[in-house]
């Protein structure tokens, strides 16, 4: 089976009547968040495939149904949350009409069974609307103020509408007669959630006796209306949330059975006491079998009701003989499809898959899985090839064997113990079966994906997302067992806090360790450590990269993780890492590691040099060995192909996803088909051209590579169309927040991905709550208006507006606008001069003494009788108590009873303070503030009177007063009363707990000693919170502050613009950090540098002792920018206005010698040892080999600092050194095919040649190299200035044979000349066509200084050096070895299909032919002898290859060391030349050049250029 593309689509939505259709022709449709997805049933191989997507919706699709009238069946309809209803075409995919003639929000839709053009849709306000689109005519009805549920047409008569409703009700209506009601069918209490017509017309092929129970015997149900002379008898069955099933008759207009859903016990357990709450029933009516009803129940079983039976109804359950084959969660949808003569029918459900059934025996045919969230992390299993594990934003992982071929969707789901968005996944290296992963509430757990345990949970959590997982060796202290004490490989998690913890997966219940506590032992770290948020390991387990927050990229060596080398390339938020792999044919290649970080630039770094050296102190690398640059927007995920070398596959937020070849920094294909920012990627074990992708629109989608129409990303208005549609998804409902002063932002962006979603807390599955998009609400998510993202308001508390560092400053009031009193009206005046009377304090007892007057001679009376008493009986202790406002007039006791009622009255009316005035007036101020904190009622007038109470009572009341403020969000004054009772510390942690850095490092710094410990971490934790939010200059002074100035210099140089890194140097300058300081101003320079602004860039370096070596690069980049300026202006023309010094300026001396001259008068350059001295700061820096993509500015630069060498070495008459420095600057610009830069370095620092060199140096390989490299140039030189003549006839077999076209290949990186030869490259030798152009008239440098023309006679003599017979061995072994090794790595292609086919068929088919254990070449010239398509055995390829590194070995490795022209394309060149010109080629030079193409000119690269060259 080829190759072909499938997809896991999202879930289909929840709660809708009809989400779901199946139309003619095998076609089925479901809504999906914004979008409808369609599917062909049945034909092919395959039970059904994805046919694509309707698009066009902008919120939830609530309702899709399929037009089934012939001539018209690709049509159907869409509703949905955006207020409009669009008629499709299946076939294009477009919108042929919509209408938004509903008000509010729509909740059914159906398209007429028996008028080809009529839609009828329904809103939650009871609105119905008929639509006829062939017309453009419509027709509003109302029939019921109720919300509509769903919506049935009947399939026999045009006109009746059945309509469900939210309170039970069911209404059948006449739209022809102005939407009269003809039955109001009542018996449900519930909400009605499907409405099906019996397929049959009359009700004669039920025999139903009248219901026993039934209220509507005799009279029809609802309203009387004048009987129609056309009959419309016909049952109706719905299904309602009561958790019943009536069947109703139309002639009679009232129910006629009602089918009771049985509770169903599942396989191993009770009944879930919660699923009676959560159902949804839906009914389906089978074509031609009106005995027969489908429903779903409660816990996602479908029943079969036989309607025949009386009394108790019999019931069939579907899949009762398979264990697992029914839904697990509520069903919602049901529909059939005719294909092959049965119908199947097809269900979706709240478990998000989507399920075919065969009517006939009731078993399920296929199933479809869906997501019901953002997919975050992809995972290919390393033993169980093609096992694709998925973690997606629902809170489920799904197993995709993404082998299988009878079902090419076969997916297990896993949703025990996650409760949570799974961010993360990482498979065990050797452990079958053994699937790890992370959650965004900082779970890390490990599943058994071969048994259905819960999950081990690690019991260390992380405060926040898990962004990757990575098993690697173990490290201390994990490492420091024994050999059966510890695993082989331990669970390394890295999440949005910034720290990475090893876990022990045989101790998952153990404490889990933070690894920055080994880094800092071993590397003797005393700065704050940058936080992490990518780890990953190399494949042989013996090095670790971790990817910062800072942009860095550091790189340990295992197992103590020495810190070995940093990448500081990045300038962003490193998002993925990923080391190349291990089993390709270029071992080197495994050095390689790629990464991508917030900006959308990919990096690849060669860290081979770096880990085999393992330097003592770490290395800082600044240039990349590949740039891949073409994104617009923050890299994801990055993935290696396992087949080839150097290829990757990176995912992106611009909606694309990019194939690359690295080691030619080549676009090779992009693939955009999601709909949303992709969030993960991953190229398939097992197809070379097969890229798994998932993304923020709920998909995974498999492409292939050879199919897309695109090589690079979009660019322009290409990737705007792609925002758009990417923002056509769901949006949001979210509440507009107040903007809350003082929070911070949250790290990374993955977690705007996160904080989309809720997940419920359950044992069951999570739920989306409504619907889908209510899951994942949105893929981008609104801000609040001070630019904080919404998540934050969810992880800290809102503060008040008190702080002086966050709150806007209150604005005076202008004295000249005030009012003065005396012009103020006369009214209002009088009026503010009337003072507000009190409020009593005594209100009770004051109104007791403004009663009667027979009331007040009683209460004389009682108070007399009690004043003479001496003792009080009964009656008198009666009277007194119900007059209590005598109290203030006879004893204490009594006196005591009359402020209690009134301090009752006070609370009982809301004024406790004049309570709190009764209880101080009683005494009893310790009551009245044990009171007032009980309530939260203190105040500041109770505080004050506190100390009356004692001392301890005091310092209580204060206390209990700062915790009520803090309820009450005055967090500033709750701290200021904690100072008032000496509570220094409290008060700091309070203000600092709630993010008032400001006030707490104010309060700290005045009342602590300097040196404690906690002003310190105050300065910390701010300056991180700063960074993190942007704040970078404030940030580095809490660095400052904290007395740590290595992360003051570091955060100030987060930004990357030249005014940053200039500051972060002088800094780190200041505090002595040289190293720190030399590497911020090289930065800074070489910003500097891009603009050509040399004068800035010395001023920065000349800060700098120690990069005296530089400086001088620098100078003679400039020299040669400015030379290189006057002799090809356009080609070196730039945008910016250059910058020189004056000593830039052409002289009339060589160029080495200005060079040497501004070095001395300048720089101060003058002894040997001076040279030596800034040599040795300069040899050790190596910058990556370049490509025909290098860009211009880099190469320019990198050749600048080779050339710089030479010239050092030369004047320290180190000779040797001299010359290798020159040939590779010269190699350089070879390897990039710019000619013209290497032909302008020969004439610069080559005027004369290589003869005095060669008086120093002899027979030394790397000056026989460069003088290759000479000649190499001398000879294309002689070939372009040959004597313009008509084409010459070369006679070999067919007629004129035109000039080579000589047109660069290296055009594009703004380097290449016009002038500069294909031919350079062998390969592009045997690429030409046949015909080739005639070599336009050159007007090159070389061309114009006609110096080397003038003294050199016309002859090939100084070209005799190329015909090396020695290096034509050495290339032709190179040539051999590498046919064989892509022969064999096709061979492995080709051996993995064909393991792949075996896999997933259960046996070969009949007549196909066995597997053979060889290959036929796919190349006719890789072999001599062989004729073409000759079968290569693996014994033969082995054979080969062994002979020819055994050859390879045996040549010196001074000839291998150093690169070398290619020979026989010298030689080819040679003979041109020859043919055309008599007498400059001697006939010595001409016989070695025809022996040495025929002895190595076998090769495909020659023969059709031999072709054309030789007579």
């Amino acid at each position: 089976m080829g190759p072909e593309t499938r997809m896991l689509t999202p879930s289909p939505n929840w709660y809708c009547s009809r989400s779901s259709d199946a139309g003619p022709g095998g076609l089925f449709g479901f809504a999906a968040r914004n979008s409808v997805y369609l599917l062909q049933i049945g034909l092919g191989q395959s039970p059904f495939h994805v046919l694509g997507e309707l698009v066009g919706h902008t919120e939830r699709v609530s309702g899709f149904t399929f037009s089934h009238h012939v001539g018209q069946t690709n049509f159907c309809a869409s509703s949905s949350d955006d207020g409009t209803v669009k008629i499709w075409d299946v076939y294009t995919r477009t919108v042929v009409t919509e209408h938004t003639l509903h008000q509010n929000t729509i909740s059914a839709l159906h398209w007429s069974p028996k008028v080809k053009d009529l839609i009828i849709s329904g809103d939650e306000k009871g609105i119905v609307i008929c639509y006829w689109n062939n017309r453009n005519d419509s027709q509003h009805f109302f029939p019921e103020p109720r919300t509509i549920f769903c919506i049935t047409c009947s399939p026999h008569h045009e006109d009746l509408v059945a309509m469900g409703y939210k309170d039970g009700m069911v209404v059948v209506i006449d739209i022809s007669r102005k939407g009269d009601i003809l039955h109001r069918l009542r018996g449900h209490d519930d909400e009605i959630h499907s409405i099906a017509w019996c397929p049959l017309l009359g009700e004669d092929c039920l025999t139903i006796r009248p219901e026993e129970n039934s209220d509507e015997h005799e009279i029809p149900n609802g309203k009387v209306v004048q009987q129609t002379p056309v009959t419309k008898d016909c049952y109706l069955a719905t299904g309602s949330k009561d958790q019943t099933i009536r069947i109703w008759s139309c002639s009679r207009g009232r129910g006629v059975m009602t089918l009771k859903l049985p509770f169903l016990k599942r396989r191993g357990g009770g009944v879930d006491p919660t699923i009676k709450e959560r159902i949804w029933l839906t009914v389906f009516w089978p074509s031609g079998q009106p005995t027969q009803l489908v429903s779903s129940c409660f816990g996602g079983e479908l029943l079969l009701w036989d309607l025949t039976h009386s009394g108790k109804r019999k019931c069939t359950l579907f899949s009762s003989s398979s264990e697992g084959q029914n839904h697990s969660r509520i069903v919602f949808n049901l529909c059939s499809v005719q294909s092959e003569d049965k119908e199947l029918l097809l269900s979706i459900s709240m478990d998000r898959d989507v399920k075919c059934w065969d009517m006939t025996t009731l078993e399920c045919c296929w199933t479809l899985p869906s997501l019901g969230g953002f997919v975050y992390s992809l995972a290919f299993s390393p033993v169980d090839m093609g096992c694709l594990a998925i973690g997606v934003g629902d809170g489920m992982i799904r197993v995709w064997n993404t082998l299988s071929i009878k079902n090419n969707h076969e997916v297990k789901t896993f949703w025990q113990g996650i409760k949570s968005k799974v961010t993360s996944l990482s498979w065990h290296p050797t452990k079958e079966g053994c699937l790890a992963f992370g959650t965004d509430d900082g779970k890390v757990g490990m599943y058994d994906t071969y048994s259905n345990k819960p999950p081990q949970i690690s019991s260390t959590y992380h405060k926040k997302t898990v962004y990757s997982l990575a098993w690697g060796p173990p490290v201390p202290p994990i490492s420091l067992g024994g050999d059966g004490d510890r695993p082989a490989v331990t669970l390394y998690s890295c999440a949005g806090e910034g720290i990475i913890l090893q876990h022990n997966p045989w101790k998952l219940s153990g404490e889990a360790y933070d690894i920055n506590k080994v880094i800092r032992e071993t590397n003797a770290i005393k700065y704050k450590l940058p936080a992490h948020t990518e780890i990953s390991w190399k494949a042989d387990g013996k090095i670790m990269a971790l990817g910062n927050e800072d942009g860095s990229i550091e790189v340990f060596q295992a197992p103590n993780l020495k810190l070995i080398c940093t990448i500081q390339q990045h300038h962003k938020l490193v998002n993925a890492i990923r080391w190349h792999h291990e089993h390709g044919t270029n071992p080197e290649l495994s050095y390689l590691i790629a990464s991508g970080s917030n900006n959308a630039v990919i990096y690849v770094h060669n860290l081979k040099s770096v880990i085999e050296s393992a330097p003592e102190s770490p290395v800082t690398i600044t240039e990349p060995f590949r740039t891949l640059s073409g994104h617009t927007a923050k890299i994801t995920s990055l993935a290696w192909s396992p087949h080839h070398d150097g290829r990757l596959v990176s995912a992106c937020y611009d909606g694309t996803a990019q194939v690359w070849d690295v080691l030619r920094e080549e676009p090779l294909c992009n693939y955009r088909g999601h709909r949303g920012r992709l969030l993960c990627v991953q190229w398939s074990p097992l197809d070379p051209d097969s890229v798994f992708s998932g993304a923020d629109d709920f998909c995974v989608h498999k492409w292939l590579i050879s199919m897309q129409d695109h090589t690079r990303p979009p660019q322009g208005k290409k990737s705007i169309e792609l925002e758009k549609k990417r923002l056509s998804q769901p949006k949001p409902k979210i509440k507009k927040k107040k903007k809350l002063p003082g929070k911070v932002t949250t790290k990374q962006e993955v977690i705007d991905v996160v904080n989309g979603e809720e997940c419920k807390d359950s044992s069951l599955p999570i739920e989306n709550g409504v619907s889908d998009q209510e899951g994942e609400e949105e893929v981008q998510e609104p801000e609040i208006p001070n630019g904080i993202p919404s998540n934050v308001s969810k992880e800290l508390p809102s503060y008040s507006l008190i702080s002086s560092g966050f709150e806007k400053p209150k604005i005076p009031m202008n004295p000249k606008v005030i009012i003065p009193k005396k012009d103020l009206p006369k009214e209002k005046s009088d009026a503010l001069a009337k003072k507000k009377k009190a409020r009593s304090i005594l209100p009770v007892s004051t109104a007791l003494d403004h009663r009667s007057k027979e009331d007040l001679h009683q209460d004389c009376l009682v108070l007399a009788t009690v004043k003479h008493s001496k003792e009080l009986n009964e009656d008198l202790a009666a009277s007194l108590n119900e007059r209590i406002h005598l109290g203030l007039f006879t004893d204490r006791t009594a006196l005591y009873r009359m402020i209690e009622a009134e301090g009752k009255s006070h609370l009982e009316n809301g004024h406790p303070d004049l309570f709190h005035q009764l209880m101080l007036w009683k005494g009893d101020l310790k009551g009245v503030l044990q009171a007032a904190a009980e309530r939260g009622e203190l105040t500041d007038q109770l505080v004050a009177m506190a100390p009356v109470a004692g001392y301890q009572m005091w310092l209580w009341t204060v206390e209990a007063f700062a915790k009520q403020l803090c309820f009450q969000d005055q967090y500033v004054k709750a701290a200021s009363h904690l100072l008032s009772i000496h509570k220094v510390y409290e008060a700091v942690e309070l203000l600092k707990s709630n993010h008032f850095y400001r006030e707490a490092i104010a309060i700290a710094k005045a009342r602590l000693r300097p040196e404690d410990p906690v002003l310190k971490d105050l300065y910390s934790s701010w300056g991180a919170i700063l960074e993190r939010d942007g704040h970078y200059a404030m940030a580095a002074k809490c660095y400052l502050g904290a007395t740590s100035a290595y992360d003051a210099a570091k955060v100030l140089a987060k930004k990357g613009d030249v005014a940053s890194l200039r500051t972060a140097a002088e800094l780190a300058l200041i505090a002595e950090e040289k190293e720190l300081s030399s590497s911020f101003s090289f930065r800074c320079a070489q910003e500097l540098l891009s603009v050509r602004n040399w004068m800035g860039a010395q001023e920065v370096l000349q800060q700098q002792e120690c990069l005296l070596g530089q400086r001088l690069v620098f100078c003679l980049h400039e020299l040669l920018s400015k030379h290189l300026e006057e002799r090809q202006p356009p080609e070196w023309k730039s945008s910016s206005f250059p910058a020189y010094h004056c000593w830039a300026i052409k002289t009339e001396s060589a160029f080495t010698e200005r060079v040497t001259t501004i070095w001395k008068s300048t720089f101060g350059l003058e002894t040997t040892e001076q040279y030596q001295a800034a040599f040795q700061q300069l040899r050790g820096i190596e910058y990556p080999p370049a490509t025909g993509h290098t860009l211009s500015k880099q190469l320019l630069f990198h050749i600048s600092h080779d050339l710089t060498l030479a010239v050092l070495s030369q004047q320290a008459a180190s000779w040797h050194e001299a010359v290798r420095a020159l040939l590779a600057a010269v190699t350089r610009s070879y390897d990039s095919g710019n000619f013209t830069l290497m032909q302008e370095i020969c004439i610069l620092f080559l005027p004369e040649g290589c003869a005095h060199l060669k008086e120093k140096l002899g027979e030394e390989p790397a000056f026989k190299s460069l003088e290759a490299f000479f000649s190499y140039g001398q000879l294309y030189e002689l070939w372009w200035n040959l004597p313009r003549t008509p084409l010459i006839k070369i006679q070999h077999g067919a007629g004129p044979v035109p000039f080579i076209d000589t047109t660069s290949a290296g055009e594009q990186n703004g380097l290449s000349d016009i002038s500069s030869p294909e031919v350079t490259d062998p390969e592009a030798l045997a690429q030409q066509n046949d015909g080739f152009p005639q070599v336009p008239t050159l007007s090159t440098a070389v061309e114009q200084d006609q110096r080397t023309t003038e003294k050199k006679p016309p002859t090939l003599s100084a070209c005799e050096v190329l015909i090396s017979q020695m290096h034509a061995d050495l290339q032709g072994t190179q040539k051999a070895i590498a046919e064989v090794q892509e022969t064999l790595a096709e061979m492995i292609r080709q051996h993995q299909k064909s393991q792949l086919c075996k896999a997933t068929m259960n046996s070969p088919e009949e007549g196909d032919p066995p597997m053979k254990p060889h290959l036929y070449s796919e190349n006719p010239d890789s072999q001599s002898k062989e004729q073409v398509n000759e079968p290569v055995s693996l014994t033969e390829l082995t054979k080969r290859l062994t002979e020819a590194n055994k050859k390879m070995a045996e040549f010196p490795e001074s000839i291998k060391t150093f690169p070398f022209p290619d020979v026989l394309e010298c030689c080819l060149v040679m003979l041109h030349i020859g043919s055309q010109c008599s007498g400059y080629l001697s006939p010595e030079m001409q016989q070695q050049a025809l022996e040495l193409l025929q002895k190595y000119g076998r090769s495909k690269v020659y023969k059709r250029s031999c072709q054309i060259f030789c007579t």
